[in-house]
């Protein structure tokens, strides 16, 4: 089975995902990434005195390290402005995520569920860009992926993201269509994947990630509905 994860940041595949990326391996998986930014945007930069440019440069040499501890299959990490997804023309990402699709043949995608987990603009538009070609490459019958796996929370009830009236919803139980219990061995891989990106330990230890994480990761599977839900994001397609 070939897994292809997309993501707008480095860091965004090791905030939980390295866990499970980690197991796929283990299991004889292939497991690739692509990451539509080399994340420079992020204020850690101010803080090391670095531009836009070069802050993007350490993280990616971060990334790297990353590809290393989880041995991915493969690793493409692309230079669109972190934090500017938005203002870019959709159809570029579009192309580009295409293309990827289409060198690599993956039976599985994974990207963020709608809400991005965070509502970060970068995230909705990652999710959407993702599942628009997803949609067109099954549409033309073209060799699209089976599925499409949406990374995404529980939701508790407590405000994520509020304005106004407005409050971010993460999955309802309803919604949430696999369950994946991890193993002290794969949690341990997403720990020493977070260890790599030196720069951002402040934010990574702020973020609580390790305790929300905890020993489950929650997917959504687009235009699939299973009740009880998978335990695996490849379950129903081995056959």
């Amino acid at each position: 089975m070939k897994f292809l994860y997309i993501f707008p940041h480095p860091d965004d595949e090791s905030f939980g995902p390295a866990a499970i990326m980690h197991a796929q391996l283990r299991a004889g998986h292939e497991v690739h990434l692509l990451t539509l930014t080399k994340g420079g945007a992020t204020r850690q930069r101010y803080r090391l005195g670095l531009s836009v440019e070069e802050m993007g440069e350490l993280r990616y040499r971060e990334m790297l390290a990353v590809q290393d501890v989880l041995r991915l299959s493969s690793m493409t990490v692309l230079d669109y402005p972190d934090s500017g997804l938005k203002d870019m023309d959709p159809r570029v990402l579009e192309a580009v995520v295409e293309k990827h699709i289409h060198s690599l043949q993956p039976d599985i995608l994974v990207t963020y569920a709608v809400h991005g987990i965070s509502g970060f603009h970068d995230h909705l538009v990652t999710h959407a860009v993702v599942k628009r070609v997803y949609l067109e490459l099954r549409d033309a019958m073209n060799a699209a992926p089976r599925r499409l796996a949406l990374l995404t929370l529980p939701d508790s009830g407590e405000p994520t993201f509020e304005h106004g009236r407005i409050r971010l919803r993460h999955s309802t139980p309803e919604e949430i269509d696999c369950i994946i219990a991890l193993t002290d061995e794969d949690v341990h891989a997403m720990i020493t994947a977070l260890a790599c990106y030196e720069t951002y330990q402040d934010t990574i230890q702020a973020s609580g990630v390790i305790e929300k994480v905890g020993d489950r990761l929650y997917f959504e599977l687009f235009d699939e509905a299973f009740e009880p839900p998978l335990h695996s994001l490849e379950e129903q397609l081995l056959a």
